[in-house]
């Protein structure tokens, strides 16, 4: 249970055509709940990976769900890796969990600890979101970066603690501190506005014709990406009507907008924010909009591109085109923030 597979590569060593980074990567596919449950400890030894990322399924600890913990089945197999790992032979070196904001205060959350402690890993806990680092979008996650004590991170001074700024990924820098808490009317201050994440030519369409019926809208959904047009994205006035007091609108302008879930596009409520288009309305606190006002602000869906954006995916990402629209906001709706675990991953990995 005490060996330990070969130290992973230095930066420098790497470069000399060393072996690589062993990196194995949980939940990444459909039906990998299912299969995690049949492992062995000698099935993960056979890996011998230096790192494991994994992003269980979030259901167990969501605000929405029924907060059911680890006696949600869906809990059952990150559980079952937990306690493989006690029993390996080459236990990984370094791990990455994330997870929803309410996973921290979970019994899971203890399991996660208490096996990592009993096998001597430090742990450093972090709530992050993109507005920290620049991104108007809001999307707080739990993450926890794990290191065995054999391993050092750049700043231990926060070994063991939950933290809920960045601070401390900074690498060059000595600040290791959690030593302010950042709320979101401080973040959108230094935020780039909505528009630099937009698709410009859906803008000026959606802004000349502001009309669909719920029959369009349902039958978008279906549609591949060759087949969706800027029209697609266009809110019915059925949906406004029924509801516009609960629907998040924000402005090209604004420096913030609601977290984009796998539901976006089935429903409104709930599942992310809507975009004005209309250039005849200034931005107005929702409470003061009447009916006639938000069916006068040209309201659209962001697209699964300008998603993607504010998820920080590079340019180059698209999907298949035989991906439809709502399979494309749920995988979106289910994805990680590069601008967050980026850095998360850099700091992780970082010698020193």
């Amino acid at each position: 249970m005490d060996q330990q597979p070969p130290p992973p590569p230095r930066p420098s060593e790497a470069m000399e055509a060393q072996a690589p980074w062993r990196v194995l990567e949980f939940y990444s596919g459909i039906g990998g709940m299912g299969n995690i449950q049949t492992l062995t400890a000698s099935d993960l030894d056979k890996y011998k990976a230096h790192a494991w990322l994994l992003s269980p399924p979030c259901q167990p600890y969501t605000r929405q769900g029924l907060q059911k913990h680890s006696a949600d089945a869906r809990a059952f197999s990150f559980i079952k890796i937990l306690n493989l790992m006690q029993n390996m032979n080459f236990p990984p070196q370094m791990l990455f969990v994330e997870n929803v904001v309410g996973f921290e205060v979970s019994d899971t959350h203890d399991q996660l600890i208490e096996v990592l402690s009993s096998l001597n890993f430090n742990t450093q806990e972090f709530i992050l979101s993109p507005l920290q680092f620049g991104v108007p979008y809001s999307r707080p996650r739990y993450f926890c970066l794990a290191k065995h004590e054999s391993m050092c991170f750049h700043n231990p001074s926060v070994n063991n603690k939950l933290l809920r700024t960045p601070t401390c990924l900074t690498l060059n820098s000595s600040t290791t501190q959690n030593s302010y808490e950042q709320n979101e009317d401080v973040l959108e201050v230094v935020c780039k506005p909505i528009r630099d994440f937009l698709e410009i030519h859906i803008m000026d369409t959606v802004d000349q014709d502001c009309s669909a019926t719920t029959s369009d809208f349902e039958k978008a959904g279906g549609c591949t990406p060759s087949e969706t047009g800027s029209h697609d994205y266009i809110v019915p006035l059925s949906l406004i009507e029924r509801w516009g007091n609960a629907m998040d609108i924000v402005y090209p302008e604004s420096k913030r907008c609601c977290c984009f879930t796998k539901s976006y596009y089935r429903y409104v409520k709930g599942t992310g924010s809507l975009l004005a288009t209309s250039k005849d309305h200034k931005p107005v606190p929702k409470e003061n909009l009447e009916f006639s006002s938000l069916n006068e602000l040209g309201l659209r869906f962001f697209s699964p591109r300008e998603v993607a954006n504010l998820h920080s995916f590079p340019s180059s990402f698209c999907f298949p085109d035989h991906i439809s629209l709502r399979q494309q906001y749920a995988m979106l709706g289910n994805s990680l923030s590069v601008a967050v675990v980026a850095p998360l991953l850099h700091y992780l990995f970082a010698e020193i």
